[in-house]
């Protein structure tokens, strides 16, 4: 089992910044995928973006510049920079943890609210 425990959400005024963060416990390695999605009022929830233990990343197009993902393996902890941010991205985000391997293994935090307007 893994556990995810999200943070960082908030208000915020257009163009600004927010960091999220994930933290990871339980069976989580570096066997694991991280990522973040969202989910807003009404729609399906979405990917955003993932990163590999070995920092390879992929992002939604529509993220690609103002979204950042990092992670710290040792700390089994992973982030999104998100700046320059609009309205359009008010949501709840959740981190994800996928097996490599196996498609079974994935794990969903809480998630945490995103609010962006002024």
């Amino acid at each position: 089992q893994v556990q995810l425990v999200e943070s960082g959400g908030g208000w915020v005024e257009p163009g600004g910044s927010l960091r999220l963060s994930c933290a990871a416990s339980g069976s989580i390695d570096t066997t694991y995928i991280m990522g973040w999605y969202r989910q807003s009022p009404g729609k399906k929830r979405e990917f955003v973006a993932t990163i590999t233990s070995g920092a390879s990343t992929n992002y939604a197009d529509s993220m690609k510049g103002r979204f950042t993902i990092s992670r710290d393996n040792d700390k089994n902890t992973v982030w999104l920079q998100m700046d320059s941010l609009k309205p359009e991205v008010t949501a709840i985000y959740y981190c994800n943890a996928r097996h490599l391997f196996s498609a079974t293994l994935t794990y969903w935090g809480q998630g945490t609210q995103v609010t962006v307007s002024s």
